[in-house]
Parts: structure tokens; sequence; C-alpha cells
């Protein structure tokens, strides 16, 4: 049998770019995180301490979007290696960060990294 636990849609506001405009105005990011885990054990038992916490997830990805990046690599790196250590248990762990609207000289929904072990 195989589990997976998605958060998705984690929307957080930071000021990450290569342009000084980016480090005063910042913009809007998305972030989705999927985890292969056995949750077996959290389902049997609705112990909360035997899965993976969305809480703890999002804080994660909170503190390290507060640290200023120049690319959204370096930042996406730093979450991915913070839910690794978190969250030893998880098989796989695949990471999408989504700049929305990315300063360029052209209509672009969003740009994004995907991070996938």
């Amino acid at each position: 049998m195989q589990h997976k636990i998605n958060i998705e849609g984690i929307r957080l506001y930071a000021f990450h770019g290569c342009l000084p405009e980016e480090e005063k105005i910042g913009c809007d990011y998305i972030i989705h995180v999927s985890f292969e885990t056995d949750f077996t054990q959290a389902a049997e038992s609705d112990d909360l301490k035997k899965t993976i916490d969305y809480c703890e997830v999002f804080e994660i990805c909170k503190a390290e979007m507060a640290i200023r990046s120049k690319l959204i690599e370096h930042v996406g790196l730093r979450i991915f290696k913070s839910l690794r250590k978190k969250f030893p248990e998880a098989k796989k762990i695949h990471l999408k960060l989504a700049k929305l609207l990315p300063p360029v000289n052209g209509a672009v929904d969003s740009s994004s990294i995907e991070i996938i072990d």
C-alpha cells in the first residue's frame, strides 16, 4: 500500500529576486509539498504525532521564505532540506515553489522550481 500526504497551495508573500525592486516590493509565492510516507499508525490510532503535521510544514516554509534569496532555486533547496531534516520518515518529498507574476518583459503567470527525491 502506498501513502501520500499533499499540502497544496501554501501562500506566502516574500521578497526574493535579483532585481532591487523585488527586495522592496516583493510578490506572492505558492508552495506545494507532497510526502510519500507510511501513515498506517496514524490512521489506526488517530494520533497526529504519528504522521506529517501540516502546521509544522507551513511553519518551515514560512521561516525559510522569510530569509531573502536572489533565486527561488536557493530558497526552494533550503525549504526542502529543512523538511527532509524534520521528517526523516518520509520516503520521498516533492516540493514545488512558484513565484507569481515574475518581473519579466511580458505576461507570465508564474515561474517555478521543483525538487523531488
